[in-house]
């Protein structure tokens, strides 16, 4: 290669690379910029998706609606998952699930046993979210999560004062196969779910997604969903998550101390106190 060819060359070279750090401080720059937006926009669909499944608007609500409707109808309460009771230990405004999976302290890895919704870890505290009518609990809205056949749906199940009469069931975040498991998010399916059972007469969790269609005559259709259509095994994932959060590792000692105490909300009426560390 000639003296001129090789300068040509290592210019262009030279020029690539300064185009190349140029686009990287723009993208990431536009990233950064965008990031506030994007945390407001993604609390926003999540405010949205719990008013949705707690029946109180509609999933299409204007942004100034929604705020409004949220700081105005629903209370956050802090859960201890372990203790199985309301607690102050954590600020609900500002604990962070996400974080805490990363915190020995905060979080436990659960045992192939244990782990149905293949979620590997469960955090100790969990936010939830209460409507109260007259100071009597109306409906509250748990979070749930898990498996399905690409992704983890992230979601809130909302149950009405029985404790086991569902409200509406959700998914705010997920990746399924548009057409198939990504029919969680179809409007008709999710209206099959308000009124179901989700629990038996004793307590224990008795709600079971199906193959096919429910038939309404069965004795057991108030504990039955329709499976979705081709997609057997998000259906699954469906199942799976329902029965770990609504069970003995899940929700389901608060939901039982819940009902032992009169469905009470009050701060007084189930609190767990922070441990002291020894």
């Amino acid at each position: 290669m000639s003296e001129s060819n090789k300068e040509s060359f290592s210019r262009t070279l030279l020029v690539a690379f300064w185009v190349c750090l140029a686009c990287s401080l723009v993208v990431a720059g536009a990233a950064l910029g965008l990031k506030p937006a994007q945390l407001v926009n993604s609390q926003l669909n999540k405010q949205r998706s719990i008013l949705s499944i707690a029946a109180l608007a509609p999933e299409n609500a204007p942004a100034a609606e929604v705020q409004r409707l949220f700081s105005e109808r629903i209370q956050a309460r802090i859960v201890d998952l372990d203790e199985g009771r309301f607690s102050d230990a954590q600020d609900p405004a500002t604990y962070d699930s996400a974080k805490a999976l990363q915190d020995d302290s905060l979080s436990r890895a659960l045992t192939a046993e244990e782990d149905i919704a293949s979620i590997r870890r469960r955090e100790r505290y969990a936010v939830t979210y209460v409507v109260e009518d007259g100071g009597q609990l109306q409906t509250i809205v748990l979070p749930v999560r898990g498996y399905g056949l690409w992704s983890t749906l992230y979601g809130f199940i909302a149950l009405k004062s029985d404790l086991k009469t569902v409200v509406g069931l959700g998914f705010y975040q997920q990746a399924e196969t548009a057409g198939l498991g990504g029919e969680v998010d179809n409007p008709l399916w999710k209206a099959l779910w308000p009124g179901k059972l989700a629990f038996n007469d004793a307590g224990a969790p008795d709600i079971h997604v199906i193959k096919g269609k429910v038939d309404a005559s069965n004795p057991n259709a108030a504990h039955q969903v329709d499976g979705l259509a081709g997609a057997t095994l998000t259906s699954k994932g469906v199942q799976h998550l329902l029965d770990f959060w609504l069970g003995q590792n899940g929700f389901g000692p608060f939901l039982n101390n819940l009902r032992q105490g009169g469905g009470k909300t009050a701060a007084t009426a189930v609190v767990a106190q922070p441990r002291k560390e020894i």
